[in-house]
């Protein structure tokens, strides 16, 4: 397939990885950990986990060279500060993630950081950076919400070319902090409070954190991205009871693997 021959090269752009996590995702936390360095096609630096104060993720950190990272000293709220809840379901917790994925730029080195969610599995190589421009890997479907968030953040529609969302996403430090800075200046609040304020807490799906950023930064200059098919397959077993001769049969089709039994991030609210 093309995209092997395309991804084989190994960018000379340094980046660091950061994945948020909980105890539930342990099962696959470290295969995601040992994909990102089999897989991705660029010189990595500190893998960082954000995560609760968990003896089992910090011995985790300590077996595979990672960073431990209590989310706790992310953002100046911790996950109790935001509800965004109804009868039947819980996102506050999963908003709380998002923002760690923006947050935990503070405690990267490089220009540039990978984030991965803790479930997704690669197993195709990758490369986030081709010369100057960006490479995003997309889906062609999404939350309607999104965009409403998006408009409402930033004042502006969002451009749409595809779909963000696809469970990993390289970040530029320097125009992350663009975005934040935008929506902390056009709501006279810190970025966060923003978000938070400005989604609508009615709706399950409210606000990406992809979807945001890569639709501003193909908004900025379209000329600068490369978009390409995420190609992504998601699951419902448990990822260590798949056969290597499995997810190598899967990777002629696809480039990543998502085992979604999440979590309390997305737990049913109390009746």
């Amino acid at each position: 397939m093309p995209s092997h021959t395309t991804t084989k090269r190994q960018s000379r752009t340094a980046i660091d990885v950061l994945i948020p996590a909980i105890d539930k995702d342990l099962t696959t936390l470290p295969l995601v950990i040992d994909s990102v360095r089999k897989f991705v096609r660029h010189p990595i630096g500190q893998i960082l986990i954000v995560a609760p104060n968990s003896p089992r993720i910090k011995s985790l950190c300590v077996r595979k060279n990672c960073r431990f990272i209590n989310e706790n000293t992310v953002l100046p709220i911790t996950k109790a500060h935001i509800h965004y809840s109804s009868k039947k379901w819980d996102r506050s917790g999963w908003l709380f993630q998002q923002l760690l994925k923006m947050g935990g730029s503070k405690f990267i080195s490089k220009k540039f950081y990978l984030v991965i969610d803790a479930d997704t599995v690669l197993i195709r190589p990758h490369r986030f950076r081709s010369g100057n421009k960006q490479i995003f890997y997309c889906r062609n479907w999404s939350q309607p919400e999104y965009f409403t968030t998006y408009r409402k953040l930033l004042g502006t529609k969002a451009p749409r070319p595809s779909s963000f969302v696809t469970h990993y996403m390289l970040f530029e430090k320097s125009k992350l902090s663009k975005l934040k800075k935008k929506i902390a200046s056009k709501h006279g609040t810190s970025w966060h409070s923003a978000i938070i304020r400005k989604i609508n807490k009615t709706k399950q799906f409210a606000f990406s954190e992809y979807e945001t950023y890569g639709n501003f930064l193909y908004a900025k200059n379209p000329k600068r991205v490369i978009l390409k098919k995420a190609l992504n397959k998601s699951l419902s077993m448990n990822a260590r009871g798949l056969p290597k001769s499995k997810v190598a049969k899967l990777a002629r089709k696809y480039r990543s693997l998502s085992f979604h039994k999440r979590k309390c991030y997305v737990r049913k609210a109390k009746k």
